[in-house]
């Protein structure tokens, strides 16, 4: 499985009078969208096909979808 460049982790802040059981690291995903900020001209496009397949007309904007319970969170 190929790295999500999107995907930002943390360790989150443990105190010592917690009763819960500590995680180890928290994890969330920064959409492609926060660094294309307009649409620059002659961007690349997905075939009408694709583009339906991957939800965006354009492979920049496109981030695959990857469920937590697959990865075992």
């Amino acid at each position: 499985m190929k790295p999500n460049a999107e995907e930002r982790v943390y360790v989150p802040y443990r105190s010592p009078f917690d009763p819960c059981p500590p995680l180890p690291y928290r994890s969330y995903v920064v959409p492609v969208n926060q660094y294309i900020v307009f649409q620059p001209a002659g961007l690349p496009q997905f075939s009408p096909a694709e583009a339906l397949k991957h939800g965006t007309l354009w492979p920049s904007l496109y981030s695959p979808y990857e469920s937590r319970k697959l990865k075992g969170e």
